[in-house]
């Protein structure tokens, strides 16, 4: 037996020829710091099984993990004008979009999608804080409004999960004019009686707080997100007092009626199952429906 041919080289050769590990089959939990592979991470749909803490969790997965059997149309959205201020700080407004839909893959910080959840149509809007903070412009508004307009073309009822740093400086006064709009479109489903119901995830802050993100006839927000206008930090240099412990999260909101119920998103389906028949005075679910179905799905285009 010739030890260097039959062990050595073949050791060498492995070495030499092993194909570099993609960097995301791990993510390390912000809160606790473990590692957490790819798998898990898409099993406990970004929830840190040590900790229990809620990641950001893309539009993609958010709508897999929602509609039945995983199906649902995504609506197209209009791109409005890309830099309509001609903004430049370090960076051109161009430029940072093409890096954040890069890194995202997607076109701005929200995506619309139609589908149903328990066999009810609805239409689900999701902003991404990993495209520049979630912040809200134009594209963000637009998005509301399609989803608003296309509620009243179906009478469907119009689910909206916020995720964002506030308006987005490099619009402007576009920007927090997407205020006033997305309430009118949010005032035309109440006036037909079209359920509307927010999902606050962490963070939602700023103008998306102050307009369509609190105007829901459903608050439900997840466990330990940071709700509010301004920053805790903020806050406490105005007013030079220290704020109270968990001010500003969910379960401090809920303990001040600010929200109607913390759910941890493994049950957020569950959850929206049962609000959308009780809104849409139907019968209840029958024991054995609250459950996702384990078919393997697919995305329609």
């Amino acid at each position: 037996m010739n030890w260097i041919s039959n062990y050595v080289r073949p050791k060498l050769k492995a070495i030499l020829e092993r194909k570099d590990v993609p960097e995301n089959l791990w993510t390390t939990c912000p809160e606790c710091g473990v590692m957490i592979n790819h798998r898990t991470m898409v099993r406990s749909l970004n929830v840190c099984p040590d900790c229990d803490a809620h990641m950001f969790m893309n539009p993609q997965l958010r709508f897999e993990s929602l509609f039945d059997e995983k199906v649902f149309q995504a609506i197209k959205i209009e791109p409005p004008q890309t830099d309509p201020l001609r903004f430049k700080d370090t960076q051109s407004y161009p430029e940072r979009l093409r890096k954040a839909q890069k890194s995202t893959k997607e076109e701005d910080a929200i995506a619309l999608a139609e589908g149903k959840i328990s066999d009810i149509d609805v239409v689900v809007a999701v902003q991404n804080f990993e495209f520049m903070a979630g912040s809200m412009g134009v594209y963000v508004g637009d998005a509301i409004l399609q989803g608003c307009e296309r509620c009243l073309e179906t009478q469907s009822p119009f689910i909206i999960f916020t995720s964002a740093g506030g308006a987005r400086m490099q619009e402007g006064i576009l920007s927090l004019m997407q205020m006033p709009r997305t309430i009118v479109g949010v005032k035309q489903l109440k006036e037909k009686g079209i359920p509307y119901i927010v999902v606050l995830t962490h963070p939602t802050t700023g103008g998306v707080t102050a307009s369509y993100a609190m105007l829901g006839d459903i608050h439900i927000a997840e466990p330990r997100a940071l709700i509010g206008f301004a920053g805790p930090r903020v806050i406490e240099q105005t007013i030079k007092e220290k704020l109270p412990e968990g001010f500003q999260t969910s379960e401090y909101l809920l303990e001040h009626g600010m929200i109607d119920m913390v759910v941890h998103r493994k049950n957020i389906r569950d959850t929206l199952m049962v609000i959308l028949r009780m809104l849409l005075k139907m019968p209840p679910a029958i024991r054995g429906e609250l459950t996702h179905s384990s078919g393997a799905g697919k995305k329609v285009a």
